[in-house]
């Protein structure tokens, strides 16, 4: 059966280009959210075997979105999306719970690497 990912990002470009790449892959792409709120709800409800998760956006960060996740299920597997020059954060989000990171603009080699890396 088919893993099912959650992309979280508030540029549905960025959603487009990355449910392109997995569904090429065979993966499933069983939802999308637009900002950290709907991450969270959007998780609960779909209980995805990974999750995509940008670190900037609306109502709620993807860092405040990625520890509300790991706070309802620990065994969460996140991987963080972050633009250039967000190191700093992308540490913080390693310390707080998530698997790995992909910086944009991302080239789908590496997105693949790293969802294998992760999933399987």
């Amino acid at each position: 059966m088919a893993k099912k990912i959650l992309i979280c990002d508030d540029a549905a470009f960025m959603r487009m280009m990355l449910k392109d790449i997995l569904v090429r892959e065979g993966y499933d792409v069983c939802g999308e959210a637009a900002n950290g709120l709907q991450a969270v709800e959007r998780y609960e409800e779909l209980k995805p075997d990974l999750v995509f998760l940008d670190i900037t956006m609306p109502e709620m960060d993807g860092i405040q979105a990625l520890k509300k996740i790991k706070a309802f299920d620990t065994s969460a597997k996140v991987i963080m999306l972050s633009a250039m020059g967000q190191q700093a954060m992308v540490t913080e989000c390693i310390k707080s719970g998530a698997k790995d990171f992909v910086v944009k603009p991302f080239q789908s080699q590496k997105v693949l690497e790293t969802v294998k890396k992760v999933i399987g």
